[in-house]
């Protein structure tokens, strides 16, 4: 038997603001969540919502933003994960899916572990379905750690090998990527050059301090460079 999914990163305060201006009390609101969507919610656990004492689980967030005429994502924390930005624009699992063109089984096994594998083309058709730009895809996908290694690898060898696997993490445009890589690439052996360090390993020296810093921060210099 399968855990259940955690609750969605429920926003406490906004569903008070939100149930205040329509002039609604608790149990107005656990009444419409009764009558319009058949959930046995009670008065107190509205409250306990409210106070942050609690959670509504995605059934419940989706019927509340009913009652509330409001979207999901009104009532939710910053989403990071795919299945928190899923739920926050209210999309079915089975819909994503087959906009995707995935199996439905296999997309619910990206949302329980969390591990993106998909294509370039599904990649890009996960970024548009959820309208998530580049950073935010690449933190929902849990994929931050790989585009570091694939960018201080870009940075330090032949940058050209990572547009590819680079691509497939972000959907931006080749030209765009391989114009950024080769600067990444560019910066990085001037900081060597500068050091008198040209050649040498990036642990050793001045210059290899100054290539480990230039490589500690690459994510937010590659950034930079895509102003994304």
């Amino acid at each position: 038997m399968h855990p259940s999914p955690p609750s969605p990163p429920f926003n406490a305060l906004a569903a008070r603001r939100l149930r205040e201006a329509l002039g609604m009390a608790p149990a107005h609101v656990a009444y419409g969540l009764r009558a319009q969507y058949g959930l046995g919610v009670a008065p107190e656990t509205v409250i306990a919502w409210e106070r942050g004492h609690a959670s509504p689980d995605a059934r419940e967030l989706s019927a509340l933003a009913g009652v509330l005429w409001c979207s999901p994502g009104e009532l939710l924390a910053a989403a990071t994960t795919l299945r928190e930005h899923r739920i926050a624009r209210a999309v079915a699992p089975a819909d994503l899916a087959r906009r995707l063109g995935m199996d439905l089984k296999a997309y619910l096994r990206v949302e329980e572990t969390g591990r993106w594998r998909g294509t370039e083309r599904q990649t890009a058709a996960l970024a548009e379905a959820l309208s998530l730009g580049p950073r935010e895809l690449l933190e929902a996908t849990g994929r931050s750690e790989e585009l570091s290694d694939l960018l201080r690898s870009a940075a330090t060898t032949r940058w050209q090998a990572y547009v590819k696997p680079i691509a497939k993490l972000l959907p931006i445009p080749r030209h765009r990527l391989e114009e950024v890589l080769q600067r990444l690439h560019a910066d990085y052996q001037a900081r060597m050059v500068s050091t008198n360090s040209w050649g040498s390993d990036v642990t050793g020296g001045s210059g290899g301090e100054a290539g480990r810093e230039y490589l500690a921060r690459v994510v937010d210099h590659f950034w930079e460079h895509a102003r994304m």
